[in-house]
């Protein structure tokens, strides 16, 4: 094929991808404004009663569950369970984001513009004049920005307090821990780590011999503790690491 041909194709190429983009957008848009006039047709007073009554409160458990659908889709690996369960999230969302508007609180505008501004300003590497040269330089650089926006200082005991109570509990005690290292520097020790694992261990031992139950229980939070922070130091997640665990142990149950 001759050089004038290439270029040739490649043109066409270029206006063919060009033009399903064009395509794509009205039709991502269109779907995109069905699905909010659904939420609020539902929600309205000729629409559903159930859908009516709902609020932040009692929804919020529909939101996590629908959450916990999508993760379990991606650890599938399956794209089409992972295509319908985004879908049930997104509807969760547009769902709370109409009870906002509701109560004059905000509105779907709000909730896309705030994202948008924000995501804008955390990544001044792609739309500012910041340079990075690894992932590592871009994590550091969010967690600087998102605490000056909050106008927290890099020391304050606040960074534990905002981690969310409704998080699960592993992925909390990952989360305090992380944050933890940063005001802390000994605890990003590994050594250090692991002796309190060790030192856990042993106290859950002892009462374990002793039979006392109420600091057998004690012994083991404050073990699972210290193991996701273990986890944590070495670039793992206990929750994730648990879930694995737990499918593996239901695999070991299958013919």
């Amino acid at each position: 094929m001759s050089v004038k041909k290439r270029k040739a194709g490649s043109k066409v190429q270029h206006q063919t991808k060009d033009r399903n983009e064009e395509l794509r957008t009205p039709d991502l848009a269109s779907a995109f404004l069905g699905l909010t006039n659904l939420v609020s047709t539902l929600r309205s007073s000729g629409g559903c009663p159930w859908d009516a009554q709902q609020t932040k409160e009692s929804v919020r458990i529909y939101l996590l569950e629908e959450a916990y659908e999508v993760l379990d889709a991606i650890e599938r690996g399956s794209p089409q369970d992972l295509c319908q369960e985004l879908g049930d999230l997104l509807f969760q969302i547009l769902f709370l984001a109409s009870i906002g508007e509701d109560g004059k609180e905000f509105d779907l505008l709000q909730v896309v513009q705030k994202i948008t501004k924000k995501m804008i300003n955390r990544h001044p590497h792609v739309f500012g004049t910041a340079k990075v040269s690894s992932a590592k330089e871009v994590a550091e650089n969010w967690e600087r920005i998102k605490k000056k926006e909050k106008g927290v200082a890099e020391s304050s005991p606040s960074l534990l307090r905002d981690v969310p109570v409704g998080l699960p509990a592993l992925l909390r005690a990952h989360r305090l821990s992380e944050r933890a290292s940063r005001l802390e520097s000994g605890r990003a020790d590994g050594e250090a780590i692991m002796r309190r694992v060790e030192e856990s261990y042993e106290s859950l031992g002892k009462h374990v011999a002793a039979r006392d139950k109420e600091r057998i229980g004690e012994s083991i939070g404050t073990l699972l503790f210290h193991l996701a922070d273990l986890a944590r130091h070495w670039g793992c997640n206990a929750e994730s690491l648990l879930r694995k665990a737990n499918q593996a142990f239901l695999d070991g149950f299958q013919p």
